[in-house]
């Protein structure tokens, strides 16, 4: 397996993008990362830190795409840019998954100009997984790619969610609920009250009903299905508190869950291809999660799972 690693991705690379994939290559010494970017800044690294060069594969480029540059022109013009390579090398089949903590719209645009969308998708979702008790995840989606949603799109959120939740959380037969402010089914909007009756006639999704906001972290359903503009609200809120905590001097095992360095990225759900978005400000910490969890979505074929479940 070849991972792709976008090395002048987020706010502190290369140092932080390096040093990750020099903790993930010891911890996954059968993966070989293929780390794009500044070839002499990240060769001077790795001499620094005494790793072993010849370990990984290095594509040299000098253009970034900037967090603060407009996605669609910076893509197009920067064809050389590391995030442009990156997909190159993922649509050429010569690397399997490709991970950056670099612009969220590059990699946005990126995926949708190269590998494009899954046949058969109405649209691809960024799907988070969350905690729902010590040694357990559940996944919720959309949180940011959608904010609008036909129930159609929910339907297949649903779909996206169960392929997550069984073959990268291990989960058999995921329980799916729609997030909503009653259990009840003609409660809500008309939105999540025509989604409740498609949910509840389709095939293939185990689904358990509407759950309410006290019940997503309860682990009540292991897909928990919305559209991007809540979904997004919710796991910043959920994730302000991890925030109030740390800063009262104030260690929760549950809330750690949260901390963006032990997730490491999200996944984009319903493109050919693995492709995993990291924080903006991740340090080596997340590199080496964001690296684990492309891993553990390419080992879980979902890709191929999500193909299947369109057919």
């Amino acid at each position: 397996m070849k991972i792709g690693v976008d090395a002048m991705g987020g706010d502190f690379a290369p140092e932080a993008v390096v040093l990750g994939a020099i903790e993930a290559q010891k911890q996954f010494s059968d993966v070989r990362l293929v780390l794009i970017g500044d070839k002499v800044k990240i060769e001077e690294i790795l001499v620094r830190e005494g790793a072993n060069i010849a370990s990984f594969d290095i594509v040299h480029t000098d253009q970034v795409i900037e967090m603060g540059e407009h996605p669609v022109k910076a893509f197009s013009s920067k064809p050389q840019s590391s995030i442009a390579i990156g997909f190159k090398l993922l649509m050429e089949d010569k690397i399997q998954g490709f991970a950056s903590a670099g612009s969220t719209g590059g990699m946005m645009v990126g995926a949708m100009y190269t590998i494009k969308q899954i046949p058969g998708l109405l649209r691809p979702a960024i799907a988070s997984p969350i905690p729902v008790s010590l040694d357990r995840k559940a996944i919720l989606l959309d949180v940011g790619l959608n904010p609008d949603c036909k129930p159609e799109v929910l339907v297949q959120y649903a779909m996206l969610g169960s392929v997550y939740a069984q073959y990268v959380l291990g989960i058999d037969n995921p329980r799916v609920g729609l997030l909503n402010i009653g259990e009840e089914e003609e409660k809500g909007s008309i939105l999540t009250q025509a989604t409740y009756g498609q949910l509840k006639d389709a095939s293939g999704i185990n689904f358990i009903g509407n759950v309410e906001g006290h019940d997503v972290f309860r682990g009540k359903a292991d897909v928990i299905v919305t559209d991007g503009f809540t979904g997004n609200v919710l796991l910043k809120t959920a994730e302000s508190f991890y925030g109030l905590l740390r800063k009262q001097g104030i260690r929760n095992d549950f809330f750690e869950g949260f901390n963006f360095e032990n997730i490491g990225g999200t996944p984009v759900l319903g493109v050919n291809g693995v492709v995993i978005i990291g924080h903006g400000i991740s340090n080596a910490k997340a590199i080496k999660n964001m690296i684990k969890q492309t891993i553990d979505c390419v080992n879980g074929g979902i890709v191929e799972h999500i193909r299947e479940n369109l057919q």
